[in-house]
């Protein structure tokens, strides 16, 4: 009783109360932050993954802004039933140039982590532009306006710049190659030697088979490229220590 008793103190003062949640929570905090300083990495390095190309970069701020990672996460989690459905659970060096990581919280629609190859360049096309056309259940809405909207990846580089600074490590021929990469990776006739070096498996043609590069180019691109820079029969997670 008397224990109780002193928790009903807590209780009936809101100064109390606030102090001691303050100190509860520090301390949890402290817990599980303070032990990743002494961790020489906290994401392991896997094999294959490489920032993303000036074209994918694009289409990954157009997924944005469209706010696809509403209803579509980007995160298998390691259960059966979600491997089973949509492939190898997700590994944290996947978003490690990701800013910001595109998880979610929920799904509308189908967990897009492992989307690029399912479907060709074409289902992509119609199902922006008539999700339903493709999928009779979806509520997803249309799209198909990206393909008027033309881009030219003026400003890509500055783009990369900024990821730059927050650790994505683009080096300055990357950089100095934005734009013509950007091109490059949209038209099948382009010399993609170069792109092809500085981003290894980058897919090199024209995604929505419109003259000019759309915004449906750049969203495909990206779309097209995840879940395919890891090679999942090869890879071995790494002990743990």
């Amino acid at each position: 009783m008397a224990i109780l008793d002193k928790h009903a103190v807590l209780e009936k003062n809101v100064t109390l109360l606030a102090i001691f949640a303050f100190l509860v929570v520090t301390i949890g905090g402290i817990v599980q932050i303070a032990p990743l300083f002494w961790l020489e990495n906290t994401i392991e390095d896997v094999e294959g993954m490489r920032p993303y190309s000036p074209l994918e970069l694009a289409g990954r701020e157009i997924y944005i802004r469209e706010g696809c990672y509403v209803c579509h996460s980007q995160m298998i989690r390691p259960m059966r039933d979600e491997v089973e459905r949509y492939g190898h659970y997700s590994l944290a060096a996947e978003s490690k140039y990701d800013h910001p990581f595109q998880w979610g919280s929920k799904r509308t629609g189908p967990d897009l982590a492992r989307v690029g190859g399912r479907y060709s360049d074409d289902w992509h096309v119609q199902h922006l532009r008539n999700p339903q056309a493709m999928v009779p259940e979806s509520v997803m809405p249309k799209y198909g306006y990206l393909e008027r909207r033309l881009i030219d990846g003026k400003h890509i580089g500055d783009l990369m710049r900024t990821h730059r600074l927050v650790g994505v490590p683009y080096t300055d021929e990357m950089i100095a190659n934005a734009q013509a990469d950007f091109r490059a990776q949209a038209d099948p006739d382009a010399d993609s030697d170069g792109l092809l070096a500085r981003y290894p498996k980058a897919q090199a043609r024209n995604f929505d088979g419109q003259p000019g590069i759309s915004e449906t180019d750049a969203l495909i691109a990206y779309m097209q490229m995840l879940g395919t820079l890891v090679d999942f029969s090869t890879f071995t997670p790494a002990p743990s220590r």
